[in-house]
C-alpha cells in the first residue's frame, strides 16, 4: 500500500451506498443501471450536505492537475491513476492504491456503476463497464483510457511507457509460480480429522460445511474474510442461516472460524499462525471463489488462481495433506466435444469466453503442476448448482436459477441443448463423501447429475401448465431485460445486470450450446457408497419456486386453473343455536402446478353475505389447504380433515374478521355430503370465535361449478388445457380418496384392537 493511500479516506459516509449495492447484487433492489447512473449524477447536483466531505477528499488527493489545452483535459498515466484511485476509494471497504483491484477491496458490481458515474462527473473520462470488470486496477484503467484517447494524454518527454500485458500473458505467468512449489511426500491416506475449508460463507460452501460435520467426525476450520476471529464467526453464522441451514452450539463446537483472506499471501495469516495451521490440519477443501461473469481474468486471479496456489503451498507446509478443489464445468466452455467426460481434455484456454472460465481453467492447471511436485489434488466440477429441494435455498446469481425464475415469471426459456446442473444438497453430499474417503482422492469428478434436455424441461412445464415458449438466447436476453425493466421485477434485477453485459452473454451462449456432461467415476462412487441420486424435475425445483413466489404471475393475470364454489347454511353465536343465514360465493385457483403438488394449497377469493356480521357483503381472501396435517385428526377430533379454509373477511368500511373452516371425512356419512359440508368459525380480527355453524355446497351447483366449470389459463394450447384439467381432477381425486379411506382404516384398526382385547379377556 502506498503512502499516499494513508491520506485518503476509505469511504466517504455521504456517498456510502454499500448496503444498497449489496442488496441489488442479492437481487432485492429495484434500480436498474440507468437509474443508478442518473441517481449518482443527481446526487452531485443536489447533495449539499456532502460538500464538506468531498472537499476533504479532494484536499487529500495526490493528483496532477491536468492542463486544459484547447478545452481538452490532458493527463499523464500517474496523475490519472492517482485521481481514479481517490474516486474509487469512496466505494470500497478498504483503501486501495493504484495497483490494487477495485473488487479486491470490497467494491461491488453496482458500486462499479456508481464509480463510472463519478469518473464521468469529476474527471471527464468515460470508461465502459466491461473495461472496469475486466481489470479494475486504477493504473490499468488509466492506461487503457489514455491508449484509447491519445488526445487526452499530456506530453511526456523522455518517458518510456510500461508494456500492458494481456490476460493470457498474465495467466501463464501465474502458472509458472506453481513450478516454485517444493517437492513433497504423499500424504497419509486416512480419514481426515481436522479439515481446513475455504468459501464456507458461500452457497455451496455452507452446505458442504454442514455435510462434513454430519457425515464425519472431523473438526472444521473455516477461513472467513474478516479482521478478527470473532467477526469471522459472526459472518459464518449469518451465511449458514441465510441459506436455511441449522446453526447451533454443537455446530460451533466442531467449527473454528479463522479470520483470513484467500487472496493474500499465506492467507493473510502471520508466519506463526500459518505454520500452526499447516501442522494442525490434515486435509484442505477449497470451495472459495469469486463467481462473477462480468469481471476479467486480471480481476479474478487473486482469488481464483493465486488462492489455490497458496493452498497448494499450505498442503506442503508441515505434514503433507491432500487438497480438494471445487472447480467448474466452465473449463469446457467453447469446446467442440460431443460429451464432457471427467478425464477429457478441457477447452483451449484462448477459446474460453470470459475471465471466470479462464480463472477456473488456470486453477486446475496450477494444481496439475503442483501434482507433479507430489501434491494429491482432487478436482470436483459442478455445473449449475440448483436449489435445495427441501428448503428452497438457492443462489440468486446462478444463471440456472435465473433462467428458472424468468421461466416462471415470463414463461419463456432460451433454446438450449443440455443443462448440466444438480441440486446443492446432492453436490455437497457427494463432495463431502469424496473428501472423507481416502481411496477417492487424486481424481476428477463431475458433480452434475443427469443433464436436463430442452425436451424434458418442456414436458415438465407442459405437465405443470406453464405454456413455455422457446426463444433464441439472444432474443430471450433482450425480452427478459425489457420485461424486468418494465415490471419492475426487483427479484430479477441481478439477472438483468448480468444479461446486459456483452461479456456475460458469452457465458450464456456457451451454456446453451454445451454438450452433456458424463460422470462415470462419480456415478461409480455414488453407487459404491450407497448415496442417493440427485432430485430432479419438479421435486428439485418445487421449493425454490415457492421462494420465488414474487416472480410468479402478476395478481391480475389469469391463473393456471380456477373454479367456483358456492356454500350456504347457518351460523350462530358460540353456544347458541345456528339460525343466522350465511352464504359464501368463492373462486378457488392455483397459479402453477408447483403450488398444487408442493404446498397443496389453493388461493381463495370471493364474498360472504351474512346480515348479522355486516349489512353489505364482505370480501373474502385467503387459502384452502388440501389434506391439512396429512389427514391426521385434530386434537379431540375423530374425524379426518379433507380441507382447511383460512380466510380473511373485510368490509368496505375497513372492519375485518377471520373465518376458519374444515371439511371432514367420517365413517357412515354420505360421500357427497363429506365433500360439500364445511364447519366454520368466525370472529373479529384478534379476538376469539364469536360464531360457529355449518355451510354446505348445494347439490345442484357441485357438478357445474367444480367439474364442468373448471377454467384453465386460455394462453395454454387446447391440448395443454385438457391435460391440466385431467391432472387436477386426478390429483384432487387422489387426495380426496386418501381422506375418505382414512376413517375406514381407523375403524378397521380399532376393531382389530377390540378383538385382541376380547381374546385376552377369554384367556
Amino acid at each position: 500500500m502506498s503512502a499516499t493511500d494513508d491520506r485518503v479516506p476509505a469511504r466517504e459516509p455521504a456517498v456510502d451506498r454499500r448496503a444498497r449495492a449489496e442488496s441489488l447484487e442479492r437481487g432485492t433492489g429495484a434500480m436498474d443501471i440507468a437509474a443508478l447512473l442518473d441517481r449518482s449524477a443527481s446526487a452531485a447536483r443536489t447533495d449539499g450536505g456532502s460538500n464538506a466531505a468531498k472537499d476533504d477528499a479532494t484536499a487529500a488527493l495526490p493528483r496532477i492537475t491536468p492542463t486544459p489545452v484547447d478545452g481538452v483535459r490532458r493527463w499523464d498515466v500517474d496523475g490519472l491513476a492517482a485521481a481514479i484511485t481517490t474516486v474509487a476509494n469512496r466505494f470500497t471497504d478498504t483503501p486501495i492504491d493504484a495497483d490494487t483491484d477495485f473488487f479486491d477491496a470490497g467494491g461491488t458490481s453496482v458500486a462499479a456503476v456508481e464509480l463510472l458515474a463519478a469518473l464521468t462527473r469529476e474527471l471527464d473520462i468515460h470508461p465502459d463497464l466491461d473495461t472496469v470488470f475486466f481489470d479494475a486496477r486504477p493504473r490499468r484503467l488509466a492506461r487503457r483510457w489514455l491508449a484509447d484517447h491519445p488526445e487526452s494524454t499530456a506530453p511526456q518527454p523522455n518517458s518510456c511507457s510500461e508494456p500492458d500485458t494481456d490476460d493470457l500473458a498474465q495467466l501463464f505467468a501465474d502458472l509458472a509460480d506453481a513450478d516454485r512449489l517444493p517437492i513433497i511426500a504423499a500424504p497419509e491416506r486416512v480419514v481426515p480429522r481436522h479439515i481446513l475449508l475455504t468459501g464456507a460463507t458461500g452457497f455451496l460452501g455452507s452446505h458442504l460445511l454442514l455435510d462434513l460435520l454430519r457425515h464425519s467426525d472431523a473438526h472444521v476450520v473455516c477461513l472467513v474474510r474478516a479482521e478478527t476471529d470473532d467477526q469471522a464467526a459472526v459472518r459464518l453464522e449469518q451465511a449458514v442461516r441465510r441459506f436455511a441451514l441449522p446453526w447451533s452450539r454443537e455446530v460451533l463446537r466442531r467449527v473454528t472460524p479463522l479470520a483470513g483472506d484467500l487472496r493474500e499471501p499465506r492467507l493473510g495469516l502471520s508466519e506463526r499462525r500459518w505454520r500452526e495451521l499447516g501442522e494442525d490440519v490434515d486435509s484442505i477443501v477449497n470451495a472459495g471463489a469469486a463467481v462473477d461473469f462480468l469481471r476479467g481474468y486480471p480481476s479474478l486471479r487473486r482469488t481464483n488462481v493465486l488462492g489455490p496456489l497458496t493452498l497448494a503451498e499450505l498442503a506442503g507446509t508441515g505434514r503433507p495433506k491432500p487438497l480438494h478443489h471445487i472447480s467448474s464445468l466452465a473449463v469446457f466452455n467453447g469446446t467442440e466435444a460431443a460429451t464432457l467426460g471427467e478425464d477429457d481434455p478441457t477447452a483451449h484456454v484462448a477459446a474460453l469466453p470470459i475471465g471466470y472460465d479462464r480463472s477456473k481453467w488456470a486453477a486446475e492447471a496450477v494444481l496439475r503442476r503442483a501434482s507433479e511436485h507430489g501434491l494429491v489434488a482432487t478436482v470436483l466440477r459442478p455445473g449449475g448448482i440448483g436449489a435445495h429441494p427441501d428448503t428452497g435455498a438457492h443462489n440468486p446469481r446462478d444463471l440456472n436459477a435465473g433462467i428458472t425464475a424468468a421461466l416462471m415469471r415470463f414463461r419463456a426459456v432460451p433454446g438450449f441443448r443440455h443443462l448440466n446442473a444438480a441440486p446443492v444438497d446432492w453436490v455437497s453430499r457427494v463432495a463431502a463423501g469424496i473428501v472423507t474417503t481416502p481411496s477417492a482422492w487424486g481424481h476428477t469428478y463431475h458433480l452434475t447429475g443427469v443433464p436436463t434436455t430442452l425436451e424434458r424441461l418442456l414436458a415438465e412445464t407442459t405437465l405443470g401448465g406453464l405454456g413455455v415458449r422457446v426463444q433464441h438466447w439472444e432474443w430471450w436476453c433482450e425480452d427478459v431485460i425489457r420485461a424486468i425493466e418494465d415490471g419492475p421485477v426487483p427479484e430479477l434485477t441481478s439477472l438483468a445486470q448480468v444479461l446486459r453485459s456483452p461479456v456475460a452473454r458469452r457465458q450464456l451462449a456457451a451454456m446453451v450450446t454445451a454438450p452433456p456432461a458424463t460422470a462415470a467415476r462419480t456415478d461409480a462412487f455414488v453407487a459404491a457408497h450407497g448415496l442417493p441420486g440427485p432430485a430432479s424435475g419438479p421435486a428439485a425445483r418445487g421449493k425454490m419456486l415457492e421462494t420465488l413466489a414474487g416472480v410468479g404471475p402478476l395478481p391480475g393475470e389469469e391463473p393456471y386453473l380456477r373454479f367456483a364454489e358456492t356454500l350456504s347454511g347457518t351460523i350462530g353465536a358460540v353456544g347458541e343455536a345456528a339460525d343466522i343465514p350465511c352464504e359464501l360465493r368463492l373462486a378457488l385457483s392455483i397459479a402453477t402446478s408447483a403450488q398444487m403438488f408442493g404446498a397443496r394449497t389453493l388461493d381463495v377469493t370471493g364474498e360472504l353475505t351474512c346480515a348479522r356480521l355486516h349489512d353489505e357483503p364482505l370480501t373474502v381472501d385467503g387459502t384452502a389447504t388440501v389434506r391439512p396435517h396429512d389427514g391426521i385428526p385434530l386434537r379431540g377430533e375423530t374425524r379426518h380433515p379433507i380441507m382447511h379454509y383460512r380466510l380473511a373477511l373485510r368490509a368496505a368500511s375497513g372492519e375485518t374478521w377471520w373465518l376458519h373452516g374444515y371439511k371432514f371425512a367420517a365413517v357412515r356419512r354420505r360421500l357427497v355430503r363429506q365433500l360439500g359440508s364445511q364447519v366454520v368459525e368466525i370472529g373479529r380480527t384478534g379476538e376469539p370465535a364469536a360464531f360457529t355453524g355449518e355451510v354446505t355446497v348445494p347439490m345442484h351447483t357441485y357438478l357445474p361449478d367444480q367439474i364442468d366449470g373448471i377454467r384453465i389459463d386460455p394462453r395454454l394450447s387446447e391440448r395443454q388445457q385438457r391435460l391440466a384439467k385431467l391432472l387436477w381432477l386426478s390429483w384432487f381425486g387422489g387426495q380426496l380418496g386418501k381422506s375418505l379411506l382414512e376413517p375406514m382404516l381407523r375403524v378397521g384398526t380399532d376393531l382389530l384392537d377390540l378383538r385382541r382385547a376380547l381374546r385376552k379377556e377369554h384367556r
